[in-house]
């Protein structure tokens, strides 16, 4: 797939900008502050309908407007597809090929990208909510009806939070029997979409980090859900009614729902020994870079095309190695948007051709390519 062009309006800190973007590379170059970054946020927001910075969409907003547009035409193999968000204080409107989407189920998916930042190497050293996070928004944009039932699995668990905390004021038992069998069923299938995510992810991530360390290193990616998995459906849901109605007395005194897949967690091992703990700086961001480019090999593997790379001013921040590493798995056949201070520290050789673009204040010009 390939993102033609692109539209902003009143977007951060962009009144209105158009892009013409090239088939394979693009890079915008600028100092600091000058909005390099939310231009990439923007195709992702225009992709997930969700940053990876924010959960507030007012911040989306240029401030002192009401509401920010973000428009792309994407060319798929089937075909050209518009793609329109709408973001307002009220909430967002989606458009698809011209048609409102009326759930954001039907919208997400039609763009696929990944995205890698300074910041996601916190995926791998940050807290259990970053890495659960990173799982929802990945396995949305290749499973679109998994946003529905993670949706209806917050409502849920909101829900069953808000009796617990009003326990003192004689919530009846039945009624929490009620929210823990909806929980169970809504969870039990979140938690099996992510471990069948995880499995195929893992598949291409050691093979990917084996040959950037050379074969000198195994990474493992291991699932730790709150709830036994077992293979059949059925049994997974009975384990957590158990798991739940044995635990109904703690969950009435901490007053919040204590198991299910938002207690979820990843850990990840490079030949046996824990990263997050055990591994060094140099294992981190390699692990961190494995898993995003396994990423990509997945969504090609799920829908057929290959998705759209960003990568937010992260090129500086790899060794030679490293960088070639990912420059040769995008090259000619991953469409890539790329974020820089300078070129100094780039591998140009690797580059020629990419379009490149000059950002300050809010402002972006085309100003020519790499030869």
């Amino acid at each position: 797939m390939r993102l033609k062009r692109f539209q902003l309006r009143h977007y951060r800190n962009y009144e209105h900008i158009e892009i013409e973007a090239a088939d394979q590379v693009n890079i915008f170059i600028g100092p600091n502050a000058q909005g390099k970054t939310n231009l990439l946020e923007s195709i992702y927001v225009l992709a997930l309908t969700k940053s990876h910075r924010t959960h507030k969409d007012k911040e989306l907003i240029q401030w002192e407007q009401q509401q920010a547009r973000l428009s792309g035409e994407l060319d798929r193999k089937y075909g050209i597809c518009r793609l329109d968000l709408m973001i307002s204080q009220q909430g967002k409107k989606a458009n698809l090929n011209g048609l409102e989407q009326k759930k954001l189920s039907g919208y997400i998916g039609a763009l696929n990208v990944v995205m890698f930042a300074p910041e996601d190497l916190e995926i791998v050293k940050g807290s259990p909510g970053v890495r659960r996070r990173f799982l929802d928004m990945e396995i949305a944009q290749v499973y679109p009806s998994y946003v529905h039932e993670l949706t209806q699995y917050q409502k849920i668990l909101a829900q069953k939070n808000q009796q617990l905390k009003q326990f003192d004021r004689k919530v009846h038992t039945d009624m929490l029997d009620i929210w823990n069998e909806q929980l169970a069923n809504s969870g039990s299938k979140i938690m099996r979409k992510r471990q069948q995510f995880i499995d195929k992810l893992q598949k291409w991530a050691e093979q990917i980090h084996f040959s950037i360390t050379e074969g000198r290193e195994k990474l493992e990616i291991v699932y730790h859900p709150s709830i036994p998995l077992l293979d059949d459906e059925t049994m997974v849901f009975e384990q957590f009614m158990v798991k739940l109605t044995q635990n109904q007395e703690q969950e009435r005194r901490r007053g919040m729902s204590l198991y299910g897949p938002h207690r979820d967690d990843l850990q990840f091992f490079i030949n046996g020994k824990e990263v997050q703990t055990f591994g060094s700086q140099g294992q981190q961001r390699t692990t961190a870079l494995s898993v995003k480019l396994a990423e990509i090999e997945l969504i090609h593997q799920e829908v057929g095309e290959y998705p759209i790379l960003l990568l937010d001013d992260v090129l500086s921040e790899l060794d030679e190695n490293r960088q070639t590493k990912l420059i040769e798995t995008f090259q000619e056949k991953v469409q890539t948007f790329i974020t820089t201070t300078g070129l100094e520290s780039v591998n140009l050789q690797k580059l020629q051709g990419a379009k490149l673009f000059q950002v300050k204040e809010g402002w972006i010009d085309n100003s020519g390519y790499i030869t």
